[in-house]
């Protein structure tokens, strides 16, 4: 007997809030019940189009809809993560699942209080760590799964946004304009793709800086990033991130490179190809004809509602909020050492896993 569709209510109903949203709505193993926005012109116009009721608060939200399964936090604030806090911890408080939008906070403490509070209630806290659910992705994990790539020795991950000096447009809003913006919104993406492949990482040296045109325009954010980082597992690993600041060359705005004693993986675009390289041999091209990023948040979205809907382990929740929290981890290990002049970081260590079994 097949189970029925897991109820979700959507917080946050900007650009991505919108396309979590459809992803919902489009999913069978979901029913989009309501969206939610302080701002009531933006939840208005969500709900009309997608043909559920309006909330302005979540306290609101979950008085009309106690039957609530999941709450899918959209929202955004200071680097992308500091509105992300109060909605999912009462959201948790309310006994609802969890997806929260990446970063799982822009505040290190705030994020490991998240986590530890859904382990707490038994709930499933899960990040929107998209970047890995893909199909170049996935026929690379099974690279590894399968023994084609051997011991790791080196991975590297380039990723970022293209552009040059002469496209600048000038510092962003306030709550943008930050020294770790970009390293805290966006490094929790090619952190998590190399956690995913190669392991939890035990030391961090980080360097970073900005280009002239940002410095002349008293732009405040550190644009550039450069992290030398060893995993537990003895691969070390190398990540290039930019924010518009020059063109990317090989591999595109986004490639990731493993390599190990008995073959070599390459994705490039994140969701366009994939290949595999092996002394003596041929290299395996796949491409697949998919250029939209975007394709990335269904995947995504599908794999959360289809762990939840099985009640797996909560130890065994796919891209989680203690994979979340890993990531943001290494970012404030990074900052610390950019801050000491490139010192040599251990980060913070995680909370252990208890396997816990879904509740479910």
């Amino acid at each position: 007997m097949a189970k029925a569709p897991l109820k979700v209510g959507v917080v946050g109903m900007g650009g991505i809030g919108n396309l979590h949203a459809d992803c919902h709505k489009a999913d069978e193993l979901a029913e989009l019940v309501a969206v939610c926005d302080l701002i009531k012109e933006r939840a208005d116009k969500a709900a009309e189009r997608l043909g559920v009721p309006a909330y302005y608060s979540l306290k609101d939200m979950l008085k009309a809809h106690p039957e609530l399964d999941i709450v899918d936090v959209c929202t955004s604030g200071y680097e992308n993560g500091s509105w992300h806090y109060e909605p999912t911890m009462e959201a948790l408080d309310a006994g609802k699942h969890v997806l929260v939008e990446k970063p799982i906070s822009n505040d290190i403490n705030e994020a490991r209080e998240m986590v530890a509070y859904a382990q707490k209630r038994g709930l499933y806290l899960g990040c929107n760590l998209n970047h890995y659910f893909s199909i170049p992705a996935e026929r690379a994990k099974k690279y590894i799964d399968e023994g084609q790539v051997g011991e790791q020795v080196y991975c590297i991950n380039k990723v970022g946004f293209n552009g040059s000096e002469t496209g600048y447009g000038g510092p962003g809003a306030p709550r943008w304009n930050r020294p770790y913006s970009h390293a805290k919104a966006f490094l929790t993406h090619p952190f998590s793709v190399m956690r995913y492949f190669c392991g939890d990482v035990t030391h961090v040296q980080a360097f970073m800086d900005k280009p002239g045109v940002r410095r002349r325009a008293s732009d405040l954010m550190l644009s550039i990033q450069s992290i030398h980082m060893r995993f537990e597992n003895g691969c070390v690993g190398y990540l290039l991130s930019q924010r518009g600041d020059a063109m990317f060359g090989l591999g595109g705005w986004w490639s990731f490179e493993l390599a190990g004693t008995k073959g070599t993986f390459v994705i490039e675009n994140c969701v366009e190809k994939l290949t595999y390289y092996k002394s003596g041999a041929e290299p395996e091209v796949l491409n697949t004809g998919i250029t939209d990023f975007n394709s990335t948040f269904p995947r995504r979205i599908h794999a959360f509602l289809e762990d939840v809907s099985n009640g797996v382990p909560l130890d065994n929740l796919r891209a989680s909020g203690r994979d979340a929290l890993a990531t943001m981890e290494y970012i404030f290990a990074a900052i610390e050492s950019y801050e000491n002049g490139g010192e040599l970081v251990r980060p913070h260590p995680l909370p252990p896993l208890h396997g816990a079994v879904g509740t479910i």
